[in-house]
């Protein structure tokens, strides 16, 4: 009898830890399962698409098991209709309920995935807003801009290079440049005075005249967007022209010039600077005058400063700078592309208006690889073949990324060019001020 009780209550001890197990296993499928379509629910518009392609895919997958095995279907035919159809939706529930989960956590990781990408896209954006916005490139970031800022985002720093550069290679064709802390010194200033101080002006008043067009191409721009005051714009644009004339002065000073050359630079340049802005004369609205006045600019001027401050200025050496600034006008034409529409708008008769988007690019292109390539012969013309040879390499990657980038849309990879091709070029001048610098010294010798 005592034995018999022992079975018995461990029978039912048995059964109720089954029953306790099932139902856990039962309210766990149950949580799981409501989680899961919850999670499905507010998520429709992304995740319906996958679950119910897998859903028909398992549900075709089993239909082929069942027809495949005939023998599984004669083994439940003998179990009684009612227990087959049970255990049928018990199945079903089952691998629904699996399947659910899966896609949930799928789709849980993909959400996590997008979060992560969508804060370091908005980092990263964030941060190259912020960079260009001190460089005063385009897709600058406006919000919580200090003042201070806002002054150096007018000069556009990223527009200070070429001219540095300019002053680099003047001094390299003067043939007398030495590194001693003299000619650093005055290289550092002749620098100071090319890019921040006169670049400066440039951009600074050239962005106060073109706020009209602002309004219409870049409305984020500190003047449209009236970020600074009016006041604050012509004290910049005072500073930093009186800046540059007391560099080319003191310049000359420093050289011990008889004729203040550096000075009468900075005067030429800043008054070309201000007719190319400004009306009446404002030649940026009027066609290949204006870009031609703005390569000169960024090429020719520099490269004289950078001479004179060095060396002797002269003629033969103006002529060939004069002529490779024809590269700076189609350079000055690239910019012209993005601003069509605000052109057109106010009547400016820049070339891509004046001539049309397929025509000025091909002027665009031919201006910069035609003067490059009369440079490259005209050093091989004076005996500078190694320079010449190294000229022709610096042009042939400009021409590829021509084709590759700015000939199929000048609109919109402008930017992708000037990355691109650029670097090659100023780097063509540097090639061609070394050429010239050895070639006076094989003279003086």
């Amino acid at each position: 009898f005592s034995c018999h009780i022992k079975r018995r209550a461990f029978w039912v001890l048995n059964k109720l830890v089954y029953n306790r197990y099932k139902m856990a296993s039962l309210f766990s499928v149950c949580t799981t399962t409501a989680a899961a379509m919850n999670a499905v629910v507010m998520n429709a518009s992304r995740r319906s698409s996958s679950l119910f392609s897998s859903s028909s895919s398992s549900s075709s997958s089993s239909s082929m098991r069942s027809s495949s095995f005939p023998g599984t279907s004669l083994k439940t035919s003998f179990k009684s209709p009612s227990k087959s159809i049970k255990m049928e939706q018990k199945r079903r529930r089952r691998h629904d309920s699996g399947l659910i989960v899966t896609n949930m956590a799928a789709g849980d990781k993909v959400d996590d995935l997008n979060i992560k990408a969508s804060e370091t896209n908005v980092s990263e954006t964030k941060l190259g807003g912020d960079v260009r916005q001190i460089l005063g490139f385009k897709g600058a970031s406006t919000e919580d801009v200090p003042v201070w800022k806002i002054h150096i985002q007018l000069t556009k720093p990223g527009t200070w290079v070429p001219l540095i550069w300019g002053v680099m290679c003047g001094a390299a064709a003067s043939g007398h440049y030495e590194w001693t802390l003299d000619n650093i010194g005055k290289a550092l200033l002749c620098m100071t005075m090319s890019g921040p101080f006169l670049t400066g002006y440039t951009q600074t008043i050239n962005d106060w005249y073109d706020r009209e067009i602002d309004a219409i191409n870049e409305p984020y721009r500190p003047i449209p967007s009236g970020a600074i005051s009016e006041t604050a714009v012509k004290a910049q644009i005072a500073v930093l022209l009186l800046g540059g004339l007391a560099c080319g002065w003191q310049l000359d000073q420093w050289c011990e010039h008889d004729f203040p050359v550096i000075f009468l630079l900075t005067v030429f340049g800043s008054w070309v600077s201000y007719i190319y802005s400004a009306p009446p004369l404002k030649l940026k609205a009027e066609g290949w005058k204006g870009c031609y006045a703005l390569g000169s600019s960024y090429i020719a001027l520099p490269w004289w400063a950078g001479m004179a401050t060095f060396g002797q200025l002269t003629p033969d050496v103006m002529v060939l700078t004069v002529l490779y600034s024809i590269a700076g006008l189609g350079i000055a034409i690239v910019n012209d592309f993005k601003s069509i529409e605000g052109d057109r708008a106010l009547g400016l008769q820049s070339l891509p208006v004046a001539f049309g988007v397929e025509k000025a690019k091909w002027i665009t292109v031919g201006t910069i690889d035609a003067t490059q390539l009369f440079v490259a012969f005209y050093l091989r013309g004076i005996g500078e073949d190694f320079y010449s040879n190294v000229l022709f390499c610096l042009i042939a990657p400009q021409i590829f990324a021509q084709f590759k980038f700015f000939l199929p849309d000048p609109i919109k990879n402008d930017v992708k060019y000037q990355a691109a091709a650029q670097p090659f070029l100023v780097f063509g001048l540097l090639a061609t001020g070394l050429a010239w610098g050895h070639h006076v010294n094989m003279l003086a010798a």
